[in-house]
């Protein structure tokens, strides 16, 4: 029987490996073992391990960092669930609200219809529409790559409980008197038509203009120079402002100029903030239009004067010549106005950083608005407070400084958005929605049915022990989620960060579709494999750099997963006798050692999130000590002189190659001889 089973064995490890025709089958094994799902796990130790999944939007599809991101947290629980924790891996979607209000009015414009049209209710009926039909895409394309997510347990951030979970935590804030209704200069979208917050806008490089104008002194043939790349906004100073210790003109603070074209007075005024080596020195103060400006005009008791409106065109206080023009024609109509005046000193060339919208590109034009914000003062220092004391813990500290000084600095946060699709403020007359963080903030414990205190997976999986997520959104919503879940739940809601690396392209540039630079996951997965991407993009993560990608990691991966099979075949294919390995030799004693080091520095690098070091520890050790050199020295061996060592090692080398390679090590492990074995992915870790 032994033979025959043997001979089986043989005729599918014959086949060369292809991981086509594997993975979707093993994967679909793991799905109906139920051992995702951490109430059905057997042997457990007593102790519970959850990681949340980063919600990705509902309008997402699976890019490099995905990819990355899955990969570390899948190594993380597969290593936690071999080693007999009661495993829990929260995976769901973000409702992302500008971006997928912005992709269902891109579809319906295809119509010729627009949301004003269908009206409130009828066009919330189709974002709803479109999200059950594509609002999975992502999770599905995350289990191509392995995920062993609990998919039982996926969570949407406006399901009915999530939604309820939002509603008790902003009525919590508000009945502490810690939100409040202000007009404030905030970044404003005319294409989406909301604010948005300074971490929602992205910059783009451009060639621009920097405009040198003279401003004239009151009762004087002298001026000051101002210099700026916006001189249509000058139709709204209200000062100029100067550095209190710029010699060049402590002498004219306190005098009155003349604001060309407008001919309004406005003072000359000092203020710190005022960069000295910027322009000529001296700054035009528009105290409704900057946010920087609008600092300087608190300080200094400045009026503001609204001259674009919230469709990015200029208002009759930019003056009748000006009204109505888009603020590049009403720059165009300045400067020359100004040159027809004589008041253009010079015009320079000048590399500028524009701030957009993050989601449809379009130049933010901050303004003036009615907003809803919640104060951070005391949330800030919940925040800080068990990162600066190590209670959590960044898998590097340059990340802690980046965090702390954002929450040392911050502003009140703004939390409303005057879109349709999100949750609505759930107050009487408030018609805006919530930031999509705000819901996005209580995602390690609202996924767990916070706020029913009675819920059994909250009180068993909460707090979770480690995220893993991008740098840039340590402050969007690492930080939220650490004071949200101090002041909701009394608790941290993770111990660990850990901060992947960032995939670019192998020339260092960022990964994008619109320039031409993004990979898609799926194609390689197609090409070489799950298990080679995501043994090429750990291999590349060594020493907390940035991955320069490179496609020949996954060639590498392509080809360990091929050694791995013929390793398989050779060991299958010369089974030990009766399990004794009594009378090793010098060799196996040899193998069995590395074995042992290779255990104690794998587990001592996993523990501290040293992926691409473990992986290169394991690499190594199977291809050229256990390959190269024992399975070399064994050939040479009689059949009889052979003991377990060839088949013992294997399994301890698929053990710890599970997490990393999970579809090409549960293949061969349900090859491998043995009575009672169950399944790869719930065998236990290996131990020195």
């Amino acid at each position: 029987m032994k033979d025959e089973k043997t001979s089986k064995i043989n005729e599918k490890l014959l086949k060369p490996y292809e991981p086509k025709e594997t993975e979707g089958r093993i994967y679909k094994l793991w799905e109906e073992s139920g051992y995702f799902n951490p109430d059905n796990l057997p042997e457990r130790n007593g102790q519970t391990f959850t990681i949340v999944l980063p919600p990705p939007n509902v309008t997402g599809t699976l890019h490099m960092g995905h990819a990355l991101n899955a990969t570390i947290q899948d190594i993380l629980i597969r290593q936690k669930r071999m080693q007999g924790y009661k495993t829990l891996w929260i995976p769901g979607t973000d409702h992302a609200g500008i971006a997928t209000q912005n992709v269902v009015e891109k579809d319906l414009k295809k119509q010729g219809i627009s949301r004003h049209d269908l009206g409130k209710e009828k066009f919330l009926e189709k974002v709803w529409e479109w999200k059950e039909k594509y609002g999975n895409i992502i999770l599905d394309q995350l289990k191509k790559i392995g995920s062993s997510c609990d998919w039982s347990r996926s969570r949407f951030t406006m399901d009915e409980k999530y939604s309820e979970a939002v509603k008790v935590a902003f009525l919590h804030y508000h009945k502490k008197g810690w939100i409040y209704q202000g007009e404030r200069v905030i970044n404003w979208c005319p294409r989406c038509q909301t604010s948005l917050s300074d971490l929602e806008i992205e910059y783009l490089e451009q060639q621009s203009k920097l405009y040198f104008i003279k401003y004239p002194i009151k009762n004087s043939k002298n001026f000051i120079t101002v210099a700026t790349t916006r001189p249509e906004t000058m139709l709204g100073d209200t000062a100029v402002a100067v550095n209190p210790n710029d010699e060049r003109y402590k002498n004219l603070i306190g005098q009155t100029l003349i604001l060309p074209i407008q001919n309004r007075e406005i003072p000359i005024i000092a203020d710190e903030s005022v960069d000295k080596d910027f322009g000529a020195g001296a700054v035009k103060v528009t105290p409704a239009h900057s946010l920087a400006d609008a600092e300087i005009a608190e300080r200094r008791k400045l009026p503001s004067i609204v001259i674009i409106n919230q469709f990015g065109k200029m208002t009759a206080e930019a003056g009748k010549e000006f009204e109505g023009l888009s603020t590049k024609e009403a720059r165009e109509k300045v400067v020359e106005k100004l040159r027809q005046l004589n008041l253009i000193e010079k015009i320079e060339d000048y590399p500028n950083r524009i701030s957009i919208c993050y989601r449809c590109n379009t130049a933010i034009e901050p303004r003036p608005s009615l907003q809803w914000f919640l104060k951070m003062d005391e949330l800030a220092k919940k925040a800080v407070s068990p990162v600066q004391n190590g209670e959590i813990k960044f898998n590097d500290k340059r990340w802690e400084k980046i965090y702390t000084d954002w929450l040392s600095n911050i502003k009140d946060w703004c939390i409303s958005r005057q879109i349709w699709w999100g949750h609505k403020i759930p107050l009487d007359g408030a018609d805006d929605v919530l930031d999509t963080w705000f819901s996005s903030a209580l995602w390690p414990f609202a996924t767990l049915d916070w706020p029913n205190a009675d819920s059994k997976d909250l009180k068993e999986f909460y707090p979770t022990q480690v995220l893993s997520t991008d740098r840039g959104i340590i402050n969007l919503w690492v930080a939220r989620m650490i004071f949200s879940g101090l002041e909701f739940t009394n608790e941290k809601p993770f111990s660990n960060i850990i901060i992947h690396p960032t995939v670019l392209d192998k020339d260092g540039r960022r990964m994008s579709k619109s320039l031409g630079t993004g990979i898609d996951p799926l194609v390689l997965i197609d090409k070489y494999g799950a298990d080679a991407v995501r043994f090429g993009l750990i291999y590349q993560m060594m020493g907390g750099q940035d991955i320069k990608f490179d496609e020949s990691h996954l060639l590498a991966g392509k080809k360990f997963a091929n050694k791995i099979w013929n390793i398989a075949r050779f060991v299958v294919s010369n089974p030990p006798n009766d399990g004794q390995n009594s009378n090793l030799s010098k060799e196996d004693k040899e193998i069995y050692e590395k074995l042992e080091q290779v255990i104690e520095s794998v587990a001592e690098n996993m523990n501290s999130y040293n992926f691409g070091q473990a992986l290169h520890i394991i690499y190594d050790f199977v291809w050229h000590e256990y390959a190269d050199k024992y399975i070399e020295y064994s050939k040479m061996r009689d059949s009889e002189e052979r003991g377990n060592a060839l088949s013992s090692i294997l399994a301890s080398a698929l053990k710890l190659l599970h997490p990393f390679m999970p579809f090409i090590t549960e293949e061969i492990w349900s090859m491998m001889p043995g009575k009672n074995k169950k399944m790869l992915i719930i065998e236990k870790w290996p131990k020195t």
